[in-house]
């Protein structure tokens, strides 16, 4: 799957978001290295740090059925990830992120570490 696949699967799953209070969907996709794939997307809360971002929900989904750190090749996302969110894709050894630029452009970065400088990797 290419990064603009990936990214208009993201934008497909960002229409379920639950986002009553920002009204900003957010989706993301995750492509597994065996080929399969796990969408998610942003969840608000009323206590808004409460709230879980869409590529947090996407990496989520694919842990809960057993997939690890090393395993997930690319993600695709309607935006560019927090802070938070690119210590989980560093985390998680995401080798190809891709998300829609502001312009509209698709940003690329390879591998995941290459969004955060000096993340934390913990022994």
């Amino acid at each position: 799957m290419t990064g603009e696949e990936l990214i208009a699967r993201a934008e497909a799953a960002a229409a379920r978001a639950y986002a009553p209070y920002s009204n900003y969907l957010v989706g993301a996709t995750v492509l597994l290295k065996d080929g399969s794939s796990f969408d998610g997307v942003n969840v608000e809360n009323a206590a808004y740090p409460l709230g879980i971002c869409a590529e947090k929900t996407a990496i989520a989904k694919a842990a809960s059925e057993g997939v690890r750190p090393g395993e997930i090749d690319a993600i695709g996302i309607t935006a560019s990830p927090c802070g938070g969110c690119r210590q989980w894709l560093h985390e998680w050894k995401i080798e190809r992120v891709y998300f829609r630029r502001e312009d509209g452009s698709i940003a690329e970065y390879a591998p995941a570490s290459a969004l955060l400088p000096d993340a934390w990797d913990l022994p």
